[in-house]
């Protein structure tokens, strides 16, 4: 049988600030050349025929940061969005943002609308960018959303199921994620994609994030094609594209 390629791939970007540090440069250093691993890794996932692929660009716990580091995130942020947008236009990736928008500026969130606006009706790779994201703080606005149907009477209390929750996710019409991928040698998820994660394969990669390569992608999805996924059977199973 063929090997396949995952649907979904979602990635912790980690180790930006370490890798500076290495070298002796500041944190923003390791952000902006973070940055240009990922203009190199969206290119390579288009290239490769991925259809999803999930980057945990700032968490809802990076807001404790130095305050200083948070504006240089965000000033990167607003010029990723300008300069590269229209260039993930035509090369027909559809942008969608994943995470809290309350409490956001209003500069900000309106760069996030334009970014989905504006690629709504694309085809090829889905990007997906959690931004502002934390997976409990997700789960718990799902539930929310789940209590207010009940007491509405528009869902009975036992129609709430798995799939009612998945259906209320920030990540709603998104397949789960196949395999993420960590990379700066850390072995956890930090509040990534919890309940997504469920049945998804891991990849714990040495380097830091500005130093992954596309190579490092291909290692990661060859790591994936050789597991055996059982999805809590006896057998491995395979899933319909």
């Amino acid at each position: 049988m063929p090997m396949s390629i995952p649907r979904h791939i979602a990635i912790i970007m980690d180790g930006n600030g370490r890798w500076a540090k290495a070298r002796g440069l500041p944190r923003t250093a390791g952000h902006k050349a973070g940055v240009e691993t990922l203009r190199e890794t969206i290119r390579a996932a288009g290239k490769m025929g991925i259809p999803f692929m999930t980057l945990f660009a700032f968490s809802s716990e990076n807001w404790s940061r130095p305050r200083s580091e948070v504006s240089d995130l965000m000033g990167l942020l607003k010029l990723f969005i300008r300069r590269d947008l229209a260039d993930l236009h035509r090369e027909n990736v559809r942008v969608r943002i994943i995470g809290e928008r309350e409490g956001l500026g209003k500069d900000i969130r309106a760069l996030l609308t334009e970014a989905e606006t504006l690629t709504d009706a694309n085809t090829g790779l889905t990007l997906v960018i959690a931004f502002n994201y934390g997976s409990r703080n997700e789960i718990a606005r799902a539930v929310q959303r789940l209590v207010a149907d009940v007491s509405a009477g528009v869902l009975a209390a036992d129609a709430v199921t798995p799939e009612a929750i998945t259906a209320r996710l920030d990540t709603a019409g998104i397949p789960d994620p196949d395999v993420i991928i960590r990379t700066s040698g850390e072995m956890r998820l930090s509040n990534f994609l919890l309940w997504q994660a469920a049945y998804s394969e891991f990849v714990f990669l040495p380097c830091y994030w500005p130093d992954f390569r596309p190579s490092n992608l291909a290692e990661a999805i060859e790591t994936f094609q050789m597991r055996e996924r059982r999805f809590g059977g006896v057998t491995a199973q395979d899933i319909a594209l």
